[in-house]
């Protein structure tokens, strides 16, 4: 099972580089990828996530009682936002119990390839478009706290940091 990266992390602040075809391990991955988000009860997740330097990720949007909606999206690109922004109170699975009020645009076009190497393109409004932005925020080094004050994110960091010494020091005590 993979896990998941805890900020703060170096491979989280790197930006992604681009994979030149999909072949069976990348589908494999992409296939754990999505057995660690739904785990973790998440909506997106990214390749630097699960400590890969990777243009992928993954993202479900279908609530828990809607059908199941996954997407993969490899080396996407954004090709265009719209002017209306909207807040939006975000999280992520690397900042476990945080959140945040973030201003994104509504709606957005993106060009991407599939796990079958499938130039593919999506305008998407609402909830999917917010995923889709803080996914590739995380492809480009970019993390929901570096949209919020100083002030704010370095509160947010540091409890992270606490959690994380938390984590280490049950985990040493296990073994």
């Amino acid at each position: 099972m993979l896990k998941i990266v805890y900020a703060p992390d170096p491979i989280l602040k790197k930006e992604c580089v681009s994979l030149p075809q999909v072949d069976d391990h990348h589908r494999d991955l992409i296939k754990q990828m999505f057995e660690a988000m739904y785990k973790a009860n998440g909506v997106g997740l990214a390749a630097p996530q699960i400590g890969l330097n990777k243009r992928i990720f993954i993202l479900d949007s279908g609530s828990k009682e809607e059908k199941k909606k996954p997407l993969t999206m490899i080396n996407p690109t954004l090709i265009s936002t719209d002017d209306k922004i909207v807040p939006y109170e975000e999280g992520c699975l690397s900042f476990p119990e945080h959140f945040a009020e973030i201003d994104r645009p509504d709606q957005l076009t993106i060009e991407y390839i599939d796990e079958n190497n499938k130039k593919k393109s999506l305008t998407t409004n609402g909830f999917t478009s917010r995923i889709i932005q803080h996914e590739l925020d995380h492809l480009n080094g970019v993390l929901f706290v570096d949209h919020l004050s100083r002030l704010k994110r370095d509160v947010i960091i540091r409890k992270m940091k606490k959690f994380k010494k938390e984590i280490k020091t049950s985990n040493e005590k296990k073994i």
